[in-house]
């Protein structure tokens, strides 16, 4: 292989891990709360923005621990104030309640930004090269994959090793079981959208100094998470994280091969077929909605 091609398959790998960070928490919400989170990538623009805001006080590594955590707490706010009057309702009033909120989310950091992109340098400290014989890539970009790596782990010790997780997971398959025990669910959905939305906040972060920082950021990374989400399958963990790498890797493959105008249409001729023969998704399992 070409060390161009590896370089674009290693890139395609970086696009895979932050449609991750997106699509954990869209099939999180969904799976437990019938919440379709159409404003989801608001979230991760917010964090983005917020990192142009408080970075140059807190540095980039404050940012990555302060901005996260204010997108959380937006993110129970939003969902204490508004998702929990849908949890009962036509999947289809919370999908034009989030579409609401999207716009605006984006018309709100227009008015309050501008329309004109901005950017965020990478910092110092993260800069350079790494040279694997022939084969180099940027020190930045192999570190966010090691960051994103660590807290999708972070998260699948949480939902497989802990009390919470195991309740989390019962919400998921069976609602009426859960709370038949006495266990109440508003409070962990709650804590399952802080954990969603604040791994989209952390994907801004990790993501505003290599992209253009712009409103309609999160509209344009809403659509290839949702493709993640299907292709995965709702209610499973690994199928997620499979089909992430997965859409990556081939939209990754697809440039490198010199196709780059094919990259987007290959995702979603992925989907289809996905939908024509496994409607599920690779890993789906079948799920009750929250109740």
């Amino acid at each position: 292989m070409s060390t161009l091609f590896l370089q674009q398959i290693a890139n395609g790998l970086l696009d895979g891990v932050y449609y991750l960070l997106i699509a954990l928490g869209l099939s999180l919400i969904f799976s437990l709360g019938g919440i379709v989170n159409l404003a989801h990538g608001a979230f991760y623009a917010i964090g983005a923005y917020l990192t142009v805001v408080l970075g140059p006080h807190i540095g980039f590594g404050g940012a990555m621990f302060v901005v996260p955590g204010l997108v959380a707490i937006l993110g129970v706010l939003v969902e204490r104030l508004l998702f929990q009057r849908f949890y009962r309702s036509d999947p289809i009033l919370s999908l034009l309640l989030t579409f609401g909120l999207a716009m605006v989310a984006e018309q709100l950091l227009r008015m309050i930004f501008g329309a004109p992109p901005l950017s965020y340098s990478i910092p110092s400290w993260l800069r350079g090269q790494i040279f694997l014989g022939d084969f180099i890539y940027s020190r930045y970009r192999g570190t966010l994959i090691l960051i994103a790596a660590t807290c999708i782990l972070a998260l699948w010790f949480l939902l497989n090793r802990t009390a919470f997780g195991r309740v989390v997971r019962a919400g998921v398959q069976n609602p009426d079981m859960v709370g038949a025990l006495g266990i109440a669910l508003p409070p962990y959905m709650m804590a399952v959208a802080a954990i969603g939305i604040g791994l989209a906040g952390l994907a801004g972060v990790l993501l505003a100094p290599i992209y253009s920082i712009h409103p309609a950021m999160g509209q344009e990374i809403i659509t290839p998470a949702f493709v993640v989400v299907v292709i995965g399958g709702l209610g499973s963990f690994w199928g997620v994280v499979a089909a992430a790498l997965l859409v990556g890797l081939v939209k990754g493959a697809t440039i490198g091969l010199g196709y780059p105008q094919f990259a987007t249409a290959v995702i979603y001729l992925m989907m289809l077929l996905v939908l024509l023969f496994r409607p599920r998704g690779l890993f789906g399992e079948r799920i009750q909605r929250f109740e």
